[in-house]
Formats: C-alpha cells, sequence, structure tokens
C-alpha cells in the first residue's frame, strides 16, 4: 500500500504541477493585451493561499513530502499570477487589499497562532483543517466563471486546461488520501473532482454556442447604424 500511495503522490505532483501552468496561455494573452479583461482574479489569489498552507501542512506534518514540495512549487506560480493580476488588473487596489487580507495576514496569522497555542499532532490537524476548507473555497471560486459561462453561454472567460487539470488533480488527489488514510485531503479534493467535473460539463454544453450579445450593444451598434444611414443620405437631401 505504501508503494501505490507513493507512486499515486508522484502522479499526483506531476497533475498538480500541470494544474500550476495550466493558465500560462492565459497570462500570456493577459501580457499581450496588457489587460486582464473578464478573467477572475480570485482563483489564483486563493490559490496561492492553499498552496502556502498545505506546503506547511506538509512540512510539519510527517511523510507528506509530496504534498509540501508540490504546493511550494504551486507559491512560485501563484505568486507570478497574482503579480500579473496586480500589473494588469482594471481594479488593482482592490486585488491589492484581498491579497494583503488573505495571502499575507491570514496566512502569517494562521502559522503564528498555531505555533503559538497548538502543539504536536493537534497543530497538525488545524492546519489541515484549514487547508481542507480553503482548499474548497479554491475549487469553489471557478463558480463566478462557471454563472458568466451559463449567463452568457460562452465559454472564453474560463480556461479549458485550468478546469480540466482540477478535474484531475482532484481526483488524483482523492484517491491518494484514501490510500493513506488522510481524510482532510480526501474531503477537498473529492470536492475539486466533482467541480471539476461540472466545469467540464459546461464546456461540453456550450463550447460551440454563440456568445450572447449584450442588449446594450445591439443599441450601441443601432445608433452607429442609423448615423451611418444619415450621413450617407444627408448630400442627397442637399441636393
Amino acid at each position: 500500500m505504501e508503494v501505490l500511495s507513493f507512486y499515486v503522490g508522484i502522479i499526483g505532483n506531476i497533475i498538480s504541477v500541470l494544474m500550476f501552468l495550466s493558465p500560462v496561455g492565459t497570462f500570456w494573452r493577459i501580457i499581450k493585451r496588457r489587460s486582464t479583461e473578464e478573467f477572475e482574479s480570485l482563483p489564483y489569489i486563493c490559490t496561492l493561499l492553499n498552496s502556502s498552507l498545505w506546503t506547511y501542512y506538509g512540512i510539519i506534518k510527517a511523510g507528506e513530502l509530496l504534498v509540501a514540495t508540490v504546493n511550494g512549487f504551486g507559491i512560485l506560480v501563484e505568486t507570478v499570477y497574482v503579480t500579473l493580476f496586480l500589473i494588469y488588473a482594471p481594479k488593482k487596489a482592490k486585488i491589492a487589499i484581498l491579497v494583503g487580507i488573505l495571502d499575507v495576514g491570514f496566512l502569517a496569522a494562521t502559522i503564528l497562532v498555531t505555533r503559538l497555542a497548538l502543539q504536536g499532532e493537534a497543530r497538525v490537524n488545524a492546519i489541515g483543517f484549514l487547508g481542507a476548507v480553503l482548499n474548497i473555497i479554491m475549487y469553489s471560486s471557478p463558480l463566478a466563471a462557471m454563472r458568466r459561462v451559463v449567463t452568457t453561454k460562452s465559454v472564453e472567460y474560463m480556461p479549458f486546461f485550468l478546469s480540466f487539470f482540477l478535474f484531475l488533480n482532484g481526483g488524483t488527489w482523492a484517491f491518494y488520501a484514501l490510500l493513506v488514510r488522510d481524510y482532510l485531503l480526501l474531503v477537498p479534493n473529492g470536492c475539486g473532482f466533482l467541480l471539476g467535473a461540472a466545469q467540464l460539463m459546461l464546456y461540453a454544453i456550450y463550447r460551440k454556442t454563440n456568445p450572447r450579445i449584450n442588449v446594450s450593444d445591439k443599441l450601441e451598434e443601432g445608433c452607429q447604424h442609423e448615423r451611418l444611414i444619415s450621413s450617407s443620405t444627408l448630400p442627397h437631401e442637399i441636393n
């Protein structure tokens, strides 16, 4: 069982690395256009906090080195993503406040309190419980993007590979958690597996559907059309 769990953990690490790197295409588009457009920053802010807590969990709990290493890599990647949001997002102040509260303040307070107030297994369980809650929040953070997909009938702002690797990542780590009987890993990753499956179902439904045109866009287009007609007929009216 230990050998199987080790290999499943290795596979989980590979999939997690691919999950962390899957939005690279999205951020390359952001850099080229110098705008985050309608992409959501919350999933990346939550993932950065989540990776930080699980890295700490993997360090203080014996036998969880695989959890620590892959989430340490996640910290580096997600820091780059959040930094790009701070550079190119129109509402930089809002994102900076979220980063300050969650990724700095909450993380520092959690580590400080657990180190001062708790010892041994109690500290590990407390960090694991918080990590599980944040993991569920991380997996749930694309819900806003999923709602946009349903309302606009377009999957443009819900990156496919991120959803795909969230699905694989949740399933693999849920299986790993079952093998090592770590229920703090099992519950959030099981939720991630289900939410990832829901995102993929939305892709299957809406990937070939034309985006719904905004009513204001139609009105603006109509006004422009009227102006073009008026300007084109003006010389004839003068004659």
